[in-house]
């Protein structure tokens, strides 16, 4: 073998020794040795590989594929544009505290600024939004350089998970990886497994280039994170009047824990849809926010901000409102997100191992129990007719057992927790709120699909399931998950007309600026791909299409109208109000 093939074979073999299982691999020339690499180790049965041919959405795969799992999933490109294509997913990750190994080919230094075809800098592109960033040296003596590489592997791992700060700091890793001609094998062949050179100091054991240690033993053994709560800190104290608020969080641990919290001191919970649920978790939280004059007169004194809010502006407002006092508790992600507080109303920040359990828990308070009583009220109050609200319910009540429901952002999400007051306990909610961008949806649902064993259904716009379409791009030797997607298809961003934008003064310019209708054949887009579809003209058709489950990748779209949401979102609002008066 050539230094280049073995520079990527020492490198993915040590990978798979530290447990990544899932490579999602780009087509490119630069790459190649990382190609066959991925390659034969799929072929060993040590990992497996999935290849794409939009970078953008390979990386978003590889994101769905780590983000439940926790297992850091890799993603291979070549050199130049390809590199920066990873940036959306790089963004998601670092925000939604996700484990992700970006390993990108490179030019060796000496093709570097001197007008190189497919050369740029790599090394640093994504700045601060990756745990690490590592230039490994170009392959040239395996033989000396091959410790250098797993040690590299092993702290990649351990930066991606979050194994040494905990799972909070979970996150995206780069390793730019140059190499030089040649670089395919002059064969292709299953992994070595016979021993060589000594590559360690006298005592520390004999390394083959490419097999490493016996067995499967990594080179650098990484320790898991520890759990969520681990580590000392000051338990938070008990307050009665405590409103607990969940936003997004990085993993349903975290979630399960602030629930928990929140059940041990009788705290009602205005919480974001997400997997995991309680008694406490308000109906309609949100909109309960709403109702201003019903809040000013039932104040809680301590707000307690969980993990990061995202959807709609109303836990802004009551972070801003005198008498209240905001305390944050941060997931420990590096950087400012960790510490979730735009308003800049927090009195206190606190790191999440105090919301770990102390005593014997209390009951829950007179304030507690009128916030739970008028989410109830709510519940039977909020009008029931609006388009977006019925298809989120008619999907959620379909659903079969153990399912997992992937949500997309802008109106779908609000669309859950407007429609359903109850979440099912059976069925875990998702969604990639770490930025909230409506890109690389689609190939994010496949990569959650592709590691879960249960049924998967997405729930997307269709300007979210447009600007990824080429998440249906998977070929016919590549694995393929058993998903449905549900396109809420209004022929544009209809969210745009429940803010500001969609007044009525400023309704010329509307549609063409903010709602951009397409006019797309979501039917005819998917024929191309060879994808399945069909569409329900209502909430028993999509019912009965979700009853009957289909494998494979299929797509039910949804037609409502979107013109019709802001008119629909003010009802609700007036019903809210009218209900807590």
């Amino acid at each position: 073998m050539n230094p280049s093939t073995t520079g990527a074979r020492v490198l993915l073999d040590e990978l798979a020794r530290l447990g990544v299982r899932e490579v999602v691999l780009c087509p490119g020339s630069r790459s190649a040795p990382l190609a066959y690499a991925a390659h034969d180790l799929e072929l060993a049965g040590r990992l497996r590989l999935h290849v794409r041919v939009d970078e953008r959405s390979a990386a978003f795969l590889a994101l769905g594929l780590a983000k439940t799992s926790r297992r850091p999933a890799a993603v291979i490109t070549t050199s130049g544009t390809a590199v920066a294509n990873l940036h959306p997913a790089v963004l998601e990750a670092h925000h939604g505290a996700v484990p992700l190994l970006l390993l990108t080919a490179d030019r060796p230094p000496e093709l570097r600024g001197v007008g190189a075809n497919q050369a740029t800098s790599q090394y640093g592109v994504y700045g601060e939004h990756v745990r690490l960033a590592l230039e490994l040296e170009t392959p040239a003596d395996p033989a000396r350089q091959a410790a250098g590489w797993r040690t590299a592997a092993a702290r990649a791992v351990a930066a991606a998970t979050g194994a040494l700060a905990g799972q909070g700091s979970a996150g995206p890793v780069h390793l730019d990886l140059p190499y030089r001609d040649p670089l395919a094998p002059t064969a292709i062949a299953a992994p070595a497994t016979g021993r060589g050179h000594n590559d360690r100091p006298p005592g520390r054991g004999h390394l083959d280039p490419v097999v490493g240690r016996e067995g499967d033993h990594p080179w650098v053994a990484v320790t898991g994170p520890a759990p969520v709560t681990a580590g000392h800190a000051v338990p938070l104290e008990h307050d009665p009047d405590t409103i607990v608020v969940l936003g997004e969080l990085p993993t349903a641990d975290h979630r399960a824990a602030a629930l928990a919290w929140a059940s041990h001191h009788g705290a009602p919970v205005v919480a974001e849809p997400g997997p995991g649920t309680s008694d406490l978790v308000l109906p309609h939280g949100d909109l309960v926010l709403t109702a201003t004059d019903w809040v000013a007169a039932h104040l809680p004194s301590r707000l307690l901000v969980v993990g990061r809010p995202t959807l709609g502006r109303s836990v802004p407002a009551l972070t801003r409102t005198p008498g209240v006092r905001v305390e944050v508790v941060t997931t420990g992600e590096p950087g400012a997100d960790g510490w979730a507080d735009a308003t800049h109303a927090a009195a206190a920040v606190h790191p999440f191992a105090a919301l770990s359990l102390e005593g014997p828990g209390w009951e829950e308070s007179d304030l507690a129990r009128t916030w739970r009583e008028a989410g109830e009220r709510l519940a039977a109050a909020v009008p029931t007719d609006a388009a977006g609200p019925v298809v989120a319910r008619a999907l959620h009540d379909a659903l079969p057992p153990d399912a997992a429901l992937f949500l997309g952002s802008s109106s779908v999400a609000r669309d859950l927790a407007h429609g359903v007051a109850h979440p099912r306990v059976d069925v875990e909610v998702l969604t990639s709120r770490g930025l909230a961008g409506i890109d690389g949806c689609v190939s994010t649902a496949v990569g959650i699909a592709l590691s879960r064993p249960g049924p998967t259904v997405a729930l997307l716009g269709d300007l979210t399931f447009l600007h990824d379409a080429n998440g249906l791009l998977i070929g016919p030797a590549e694995p393929r998950p058993d998903l449905t997607i549900v396109v809420l298809d209004d022929d544009g961003g209809s969210i745009f007309g429940t803010l500001e934008y969609g007044a009525p003064e400023l309704s010329g310019p509307m549609t063409r600026l903010f709602t951009t209708p397409t006019g797309s054949d979501i039917g005819l887009l998917c024929a191309a791909h060879g994808v399945p579809s069909t569409t329900a003209h209502s909430p028993d058709d999509l019912a009965g299409l979700l009853h009957h489950g289909s494998p494979g990748i299929r797509v039910i779209r949804v037609p409502v109208p979107g013109h019709a949401r802001r008119a629909a979102g003010q009802r609700v609002r007036a019903a809210v109000a009218a209900a807590l008066a």
